[in-house]
């Protein structure tokens, strides 16, 4: 009795242009059978707020190929430009 697992992109959506929303799934197989397969999802911007209330774009660098290939054609120059205005003018006080 042999059980994996493993995880995937299952769902990569562009929402409101600037946000990434990611589902993975966990997949635990037995036997090569699929017995159970659990999700996980996160959003990704283009500019986060550091601990000092300072915009600092996103690093993306850790994501999977396919979610850099998609989030690096989403977030045009505009994108970012007005992700960045938005995100400064609603940051809290």
């Amino acid at each position: 009795m042999a059980l994996t697992e493993t995880q995937e992109n299952d769902k990569i959506e562009v929402v409101n242009k600037s946000n990434i929303q990611v589902r993975t799934a966990s997949i635990i197989k037995k036997d090569g059978v699929e017995v159970s397969r659990s999700f996980h999802r996160k959003i990704l911007h283009p500019w986060v707020l550091d601990k000092d209330g300072n915009a600092v774009e996103a690093d993306i660098s850790g994501e999977d190929s396919d979610v850099q290939a998609i989030c690096n054609a989403a977030w045009t120059t505009q994108v970012k430009a007005d992700y960045k205005a938005f995100l400064i003018a609603n940051k809290p006080s």
